[in-house]
This record gives C-alpha cells, sequence and structure tokens, in this order.
C-alpha cells in the first residue's frame, strides 16, 4: 500500500494553540517534539486514529504492531497496518518475534517502506503471543534481546528502539534488559510499568521507570496510569523520563495530547474530531467496515455523557453512514448531552 496523500484537518487547531510548552529529545539523530506519544496498541492505533491523535499533539506515530512471520510471509495480511501519511512523521513501525534472523529479515523489508525507525515491541502481554517467546516472552531471553538489538543496529541505518514491561512476576528485569538494549545499540527504551501478569490491571509501578531512566543513558519513555494531563506531569516529575506514553487513556479522551483533559473540551470540538475521525475511517475502511470499527471510538467519545441507553444504543447500531452522523448532530444538540461526572 503507498503512504496515504495527507489529508488537512481543523481538529489540529487544537493542538496549535497549546504548544506553549513542549518537550524534545532525541531518538538517535531524529529530534522529537512534545512530551506525550500515543502508544501502539493493537486494534487501535490504526491510520484513522492514529493520524488523529497526531494533528492533535502526539509526539510520535507508531503504528500497530506486526509480527515478523506476517510481514516476510503474507505482507498482505499487515499492509493496512503499515500505511501512513508524510505529515505524520518522524513515523514507528513496530514488530515482534523470538529470534534474531527472523526479526531482522522483516526489518529490511519494512525499512524499504520508509519508516523514521523500527521498534521492537517487548511489551504484549498476551498469552497468545508470550507462548511463542516474543512480545514480554521475548523478556525471558536476555541474550536474544542482544542478538536482536545488534544484529538490527547493524544493519539498519535508522534507530531501533524497544518497548518492554517490566518482565514476568517471577523475574522482573527490566533494569537488566534496558541495559542491554542501550549495550547493543538501542535508540531508546519505552518502559510499560506492570509486569506480564499484571496485564493492564493494577497500579503502574512509576518508581521502575525512575530506575531505568538511571540505569541507561537512551532516553526513556514512561508508559502506564496516564489518564490526564496531570499524570503526564507528575510521571515526568517522579521518573525524569524523556517522554510519556498513553494508551487507553487516550481512547477517550485524543485530546490530552494538546494538553486538555477530557471536561475542557467543548462539544463542537467533540462533534468535529468525530466526524473527521468517522470520515478517515470511512475512507480507510470502506463504508460498511469503516463506520463498525469507529464504533468502539464513538462509544468513548460520548462515555462522558449522560445518553439515555436507548438512544446510546441507537447511535452506536447505525449501519449507514448518513444515519449516523444525522443521529450524531441531534444527539450533541440535544439535552442528552450533560456530563455524567465520569
Amino acid at each position: 500500500m503507498k503512504k496515504r496523500k495527507h489529508q488537512t484537518s481543523e481538529v489540529s487547531e487544537v493542538y496549535k494553540a497549546k504548544t506553549s510548552e513542549v518537550f524534545t529529545f532525541h531518538i538517535g539523530p531524529i529530534p522529537i517534539y512534545g512530551d506525550t506519544i500515543l502508544a501502539p496498541m493493537d486494534g487501535y492505533s490504526d491510520w484513522p486514529f492514529r493520524s488523529l491523535c497526531r494533528e492533535l499533539g502526539s509526539a510520535l506515530s507508531y503504528t500497530e504492531f506486526v509480527r515478523a512471520a506476517d510481514v516476510l510471509n503474507r505482507p498482505h495480511y499487515v499492509e493496512s497496518k503499515l500505511a501512513y501519511t508524510e505529515d505524520e512523521r518522524p513515523i514507528v513501525y513496530q514488530i515482534y518475534g523470538s529470534n534474531a534472523e527472523e526479526i531482522l529479515a522483516a526489518a529490511l523489508y519494512l525499512r524499504e517502506r520508509e519508516p523514521d525507525i523500527i521498534d521492537i515491541n517487548m511489551g504484549c502481554p498476551k498469552s497468545s503471543i508470550t507462548n511463542r517467546g516474543a512480545g514480554a516472552g521475548l523478556m525471558r531471553s536476555p541474550r536474544e534481546v542482544a542478538r536482536i538489538f545488534e544484529t538490527l543496529t547493524h544493519a539498519l541505518d535508522i534507530p531501533v528502539p524497544g518497548k518492554i514491561r517490566l518482565g514476568w512476576e517471577d523475574r522482573q528485569n527490566y533494569v537488566e534488559i534496558a541495559q542491554i538494549i542501550e549495550e547493543n545499540g538501542g535508540a531508546l527504551v519505552a518502559v510499560h510499568a506492570r509486569t506480564k501478569e499484571q496485564g493492564y490491571k493494577g497500579e503502574a509501578n512509576w518508581d521502575a521507570i525512575a530506575e531505568v531512566v538511571q540505569a541507561v543513558s537512551i532516553p526513556v519513555i514512561g508508559n502506564g496510569d496516564v489518564q490526564e494531563v496531570a499524570d503526564v506531569k507528575a510521571m515526568k516529575a517522579h521518573t525524569q523520563c524523556a517522554g510519556v506514553m498513553v494508551g487507553r487513556g487516550a481512547r477517550r479522551n485524543p485530546w490530552l495530547f494538546s494538553h486538555l483533559d477530557r471536561d475542557e473540551v467543548t462539544l463542537p470540538q467533540v462533534e468535529k474530531t468525530m466526524l473527521t475521525h468517522l470520515s478517515r475511517s470511512l475512507e480507510f475502511y470502506g463504508p460498511e467496515r469503516g463506520l463498525i470499527l469507529f464504533r468502539k471510538f464513538a462509544a468513548r467519545y460520548l462515555s462522558p455523557y449522560e445518553l439515555p441507553a436507548d438512544l446510546r444504543k441507537k447511535i452506536l447500531t447505525r449501519e449507514e453512514p448518513g444515519e449516523f452522523k444525522e443521529l450524531l448532530y441531534e444527539v450533541m444538540r440535544g439535552s442528552g448531552t450533560r456530563r455524567s461526572g465520569r
């Protein structure tokens, strides 16, 4: 798939108004402007949502992760995950696998698509992935981690960072893995401050992020329990990390990248962003699939409001884009849009 043509959008105006405080660091030679980054999320950080978050202020564009074996053996399967627009740069492709040779072959294939950075996923906690020795499962094999980074950093002419977890409950080796990444040429480490077993539950251990910051000289990005603007500032102050990665919190509030908490976002801004997102989803996936995939985002956009259950169900089950837009217009201007306080 070719890189997509740039589409302009008024949502970027929100970001333009909130750029008085910008934190800058480097990933290898690449300068990064901004301190908040949309996390790569399977099924969520696709082009429609990712490009929207980039315009709102996300400092990088991480694609959804792709399996090295799929890149090599069925590239058509990952085509949609690899599409990006030039205005999203810096673009980060994230891949996962369990051995250096396969990951290198996949990385060399992906390099032809001209990303700015290729990242190694060592943070996914899904058993279907970790049982193969990939994702967080790779953290159980420090020697293989070293081989992967040594091999890729010698073969590629772009930075190779890694995203990790704390490890497993019986082996929380996050400092060791971070140091291995640095020692073998890795340009950055992003730390999701939970163990494999925690998944996305429980409290993130920000102290662990601070330990990694102290243990390496490459930039560290923190990830975990960031829901509000204050959380971004608190994590940076607590850990001294270079940037903050936001995952689930961004699905409800992509305006966080514009330094806006959800209760600061006006109804017109919500409506405009939803319509822009829907338009991109329809263009990217087609009318039927585009609307279906947009519904999960629409549910989160509307979650702060006290919509009657029947009205909420009605708008989230529309099968025609025109019907959805008409009902959204009605909802946004109706009495059912009072904030719920959540």
